[in-house]
């Protein structure tokens, strides 16, 4: 890919998933041709995030963490503190790019970025995101409007995972999830998403702008 892509990253902290949502829509919505692609990099409070794949379905918790209807692909979802999310609003059209490339290109980040640590990872046909030991580690779902992208990828970094067990992971019954806290010491969730970041702009060839 071309290393002279200019961006702009926004470093938001934990922000509310609905908040997000919209502004990310609003975002797309009213780019231009000339809008700089963004990459929003932050923490949500505990909220289960449901896919299209996954609207008219029942759930059953058990517990007090709400739930979010949204218009990314995929089934349903957890996000929580401990856990950097990249979001990813690129115009596709103007590079060239199609989403089933940037996907595979997003987990091809992660991967690397786990590499790096020591960490052996893969991708898994048919089931978006990247896998350690057969566990899920990061999460991917993506939406494609006028030729936009939004939403992005969640890394497990160092959270509790216990409300997963209240859910079946992306749709996926019995499917078991891990984050880097239980493999590898020292590399905090500040830490993972900054090296998410540095990999995912490297992958997809970007520099941020300079405020």
């Amino acid at each position: 890919m071309p290393s002279h892509l200019t961006c702009r990253v926004q470093h938001l902290g934990r922000v509310g998933y609905e908040t997000t949502f919209e502004r990310m829509r609003a975002f797309t919505d009213a780019r231009d041709a000339d809008t700089l692609d963004e990459f929003w990099l932050l923490e949500h409070p505990p909220v289960y995030t449901v896919g299209v794949r996954a609207h008219k379905r029942a759930f059953n918790t058990g517990n007090d963490i709400p739930f979010a209807l949204t218009d990314r692909g995929g089934d349903v979802t957890y996000h929580g503190p401990g856990q950097p999310i990249l979001y990813v609003l690129i115009d596709l059209n103007r590079r060239g790019l199609g989403i089933r490339a940037l996907v595979q290109m997003l987990e091809e980040a992660v991967i690397a970025m786990l590499a790096k640590l020591g960490i052996d990872a893969e991708w898994h046909a048919g089931a978006p995101g990247v896998y350690v030991a057969g566990r899920k580690i990061a999460s991917l779902g993506m939406r494609v409007r006028a030729g936009r992208s939004y939403h992005g990828l969640a890394l497990n970094a160092d959270m509790d995972l216990s409300p997963f067990k209240a859910i079946d992971p992306c749709g996926y019954p019995g499917l078991e999830v891990t984050q880097l806290a239980d493999l590898i010491s020292g590399i905090g969730s500040a830490a993972a998403g900054a090296r998410l970041l540095a990999q995912v702009l490297e992958r997809l060839g970007y520099t941020p702008a300079h405020a």
